[in-house]
């Protein structure tokens, strides 16, 4: 995996689906301006209508169904004001889409850095380690024939458990950036979580 990449990654979605919707916003307020087309329908049931006069009422039914054209002639200055601020609402998100994109990206590059990095570490400490075992088996092979003191002995073991631990401190910042690397671009998933968990 190299340092480009992060497409998948969920922080850069969620900025790509804020500005989508940045986009239909402005869409929604110039349609202030739009006409626009309705269906009507009408049904009315009257019983007895003129009964009062006659004596004897009529009953009537009426149904209608048309279009209804609506065209705005002046909405005054607030489809104006609803459209500008949809536009600056568009340009902020775009912004912000930007610098999660830059940020993502300067994130990958510097965990994939990480990666490279610790490879090489966990290499030398691991000879640094095998060194340190060579010498504190010398050691004790000196005090045991009389050449080297108690002291010489504890120096050596402390050089070789410093080793070691300075080796479980690189495999484990090793991990930690392959698990932030992967979850920059997108790719981290259960798996990942329990492998490197076994290997702790």
């Amino acid at each position: 995996m190299g340092p480009a990449g992060g497409r998948r990654n969920f922080r850069l979605k969620v900025q790509r689906i804020a500005y989508e919707i940045s986009e239909q916003a402005i869409n929604r307020a110039r349609a202030g301006h739009y006409p626009t087309l309705d269906l009507v329908a009408q049904y009315n049931d009257q019983s007895g209508v003129g009964g009062t006069f006659t004596g004897r009422g009529v009953d009537l039914v009426s149904k209608s169904v048309g279009l209804q054209l609506t065209v705005p002639i002046f909405q005054g200055l607030s489809v104006q004001s609803r459209v500008r601020e949809s536009l600056a609402n568009r340009d902020k998100a775009r912004k912000d889409l930007e610098n999660v994109q830059r940020t993502i990206a300067l994130q990958v590059r510097q965990n994939y850095l990480s990666v490279t990095n610790g490879i090489a570490q966990i290499k030398a400490l691991k000879q640094a380690l095998t060194s340190s075992r060579s010498q504190l088996d010398s050691t004790i092979l000196g005090q045991e024939v009389g050449v080297r003191m108690e002291i010489d002995v504890l120096n050596a073991q402390q050089q070789y458990f410093s080793a070691r631990r300075d080796l479980a401190q690189a495999y484990y910042d090793y991990l930690m950036a392959r698990l932030r690397l992967k979850a920059e671009a997108g790719d981290l998933d259960e798996d990942d979580l329990l492998e490197v968990n076994a290997l702790l």
